[in-house]
């Protein structure tokens, strides 16, 4: 190939890669340019920055996305964050409403940890106290008293573990805190007739009998009034004093010497001390009781000995 051929090639090759390269590093779309970005919750996790993490609508969407998707520990976090820095929101009473809702949400089961439930009351009663009257008021009120009876239906069921391992103390200690907290409860009834039977068992028949007529008196339609009155029966039945035993009078008198005569009534002579021996020390030689084969006292009732 000629040498002026061959330089042409070079030159035309040279020519293609730059306009290549000028093509890949044109400027890119902007954002005008670009398809326009949707308003689902999902993007607001996309293009983070310092704006955003302060924007009320932005931080309020990052929550809800998260508490649908039942990711009720970040969604606490997000919340948390909305009322520190925008407490005058109008949304502020919601936002303390949803949080207050994930804790809740945390709750798996009575036989779990009740911290959740207990966070969860004091976020309703935050609510309560910090925006009185609103209309999330009843709401709040209603989910606290569920979980009143979520933790209720909680210690019954840890009394219930230590009944059934005769911890009896650990068992009555949760027992008794149902009716002190949860008189009302659906789960008393039950409760107080566990007291019962774990003071049956600790050796309290007289306590155990009080909390049986308190269940009797207080609760006489539950599924357990019927056995607790059968255990009520049982405990007085088994404290009631025996029936006295009839003896025939007789009017033959008695022997001096007769087995039925009181030990301590026997008297021991003078003659049964010899005068050098010490006050306190018997003869048991010429004890008249040790001559007739009786059990031998060295004192008489009210002597000194």
């Amino acid at each position: 190939m000629p040498r002026h051929s061959r330089g042409w090639c070079v030159t035309l090759t040279l020519v293609v890669l730059v306009w290549l390269a000028s093509g890949c590093s044109s400027k890119p779309k902007t954002t005008a340019d670009a398809k326009p970005v949707s308003g689902t919750d999902e993007q607001i996790f996309l293009g983070d920055t310092i704006e955003k993490n302060y924007d009320p609508n932005v931080i309020m969407k990052r929550g809800e996305a998260f508490f649908e998707k039942e990711e009720f520990a970040e969604a606490i976090v997000e919340y948390q964050h909305f009322l520190e820095l925008h407490r005058s929101h109008q949304l502020a009473v919601y936002a303390q409403l949803r949080l207050a809702e994930s804790h809740l949400r945390m709750g798996k089961s009575i036989d779990r940890d009740p911290d959740p439930i207990q966070k969860a009351i004091a976020a309703f009663e935050k609510l309560r106290k910090d925006f009185p009257g609103s209309k999330y008021e009843a709401q709040a009120l209603q989910r606290i008293a569920d979980c009143h009876d979520w933790l209720a239906q909680t210690h019954l069921f840890v009394g219930q573990f230590y009944y059934r391992r005769a911890s009896y103390l650990a068992a009555a200690h949760r027992f008794d805190q149902i009716m002190k907290d949860y008189p009302d409860k659906k789960v008393a009834p039950e409760a107080l007739y566990y007291l019962a039977m774990t003071y049956q068992e600790l050796g309290a028949d007289d306590w155990a009998t009080e909390k049986l007529q308190l269940l009797a008196e207080k609760y006489p339609n539950s599924e357990l009034a019927g056995d607790g009155r059968r255990l009520l029966a049982k405990l007085e039945k088994k404290s009631s004093p025996p029936a006295p035993t009839v003896v025939a009078k007789t009017d033959a008198p008695v022997p001096q010497n007769h087995p039925s005569t009181p030990l301590l009534a026997t008297s021991v002579p003078s003659s049964s001390f010899t005068p050098s021996a010490s006050p306190s020390v018997p003869n048991l030689k010429s004890s008249p009781a040790i001559s007739l084969g009786q059990p031998f006292v060295s004192c008489r009732l009210g002597a000194w000995c």
